[in-house]
């Protein structure tokens, strides 16, 4: 097997049990309906853990765009890799999606509501903020990445690192997740959100476009910066690419916080015309 055929089947996998359990808890007449937070929290952290078992040896299972970018700003991963892992993560993710569609054929019908159809395929906010969102998937990613470094500077026994990974995911889950959903991958988020645009689901309303974007570029924002952290504070190595990274999140961040400004004004003078 290929790496390029390794990434998209752990990211595959992942997707299974991770958008599974979102269409377990969230569709009517699914016997896990209403599992909890705990339960889908959980879920995620054995998802990616079964992911990185079943491919780590083959690609490094990386499941993740936003770790590959951060390892290879790392200087840990080849860049002219980098566009065909994310490429396979992608295509992964969307036949995670496709799977889980057919494994709940009949649930979709006699689910109302668009968005928890959309919910069990991609991200959203508990409460829509363009900045606060943003700075919520970097702050989970940058968690991540710097977790996973820190994971791979230990040694542990032989076969333990992707236990330790999954409850990395599940800690992020349950203090960080309850923002925005924690996409914390894009593959995650983008590959299924367009599973649900394509998928003949009946009733699904809109793939949320306009939101997309944030749980793509906040975790390769955040992830980028948890890989040049590491390398300053824990390995002691201050380069160039540090203070790049520094000043495109601060970029993102101040474009970001000046959009919900705009958007916050607009509210308040349609509210004040009405």
């Amino acid at each position: 097997m290929t790496p390029f055929i390794g990434e998209m089947i752990g990211t595959m996998i992942l997707i299974v049990f991770g958008a599974g359990i979102g269409a377990g808890s969230s569709l009517k007449k699914s016997y896990a309906q209403n599992a909890g937070w705990i339960v889908t929290t959980l879920a995620w952290g054995l998802a990616v853990t079964m992911g990185v078992f079943a491919v780590g040896s083959i690609s490094g299972a990386h499941l993740n765009p936003a770790v590959t970018l951060a390892l290879a700003i790392n200087g840990s991963f080849p860049w002219a890799q980098v566009p065909g892992y994310i490429i396979a993560q992608l295509i992964g993710a969307m036949l995670g999606a496709a799977i889980v569609y057919l494994q709940y054929l009949p649930h979709w019908a006699v689910t109302e509501d668009p968005a928890t159809k959309l919910g069990v395929f991609a991200t959203s906010p508990a409460i829509p903020h363009t900045f606060s969102n943003l700075l919520s998937e970097m702050i989970g990613t940058f968690v991540l990445v710097l977790g996973l470094l820190f994971i791979g500077a230990n040694e542990f026994t032989e076969g333990l690192n992707p236990l330790a990974v999954g409850l990395l995911i599940v800690v992020i889950g349950m203090s960080l997740g309850g923002t925005t959903g924690y996409a914390i991958n894009p593959a995650r988020d983008l590959g299924p959100r367009i599973a649900h645009f394509l998928l003949p689901i009946p009733g699904k309303g809109s793939s949320n476009w306009g939101y997309s974007w944030i749980p793509v570029v906040g975790p390769f924002l955040g992830g980028s910066l948890g890989a040049v952290f590491y390398r300053a504070v824990f390995l002691g190595e201050m380069t160039g690419t540090l203070w790049g990274v520094v000043i495109i999140n601060l970029i993102a961040l101040i474009l970001a916080y000046s959009f919900s400004k705009k958007i916050s004004h607009a509210v308040d003078d349609v509210e004040k015309a009405a």
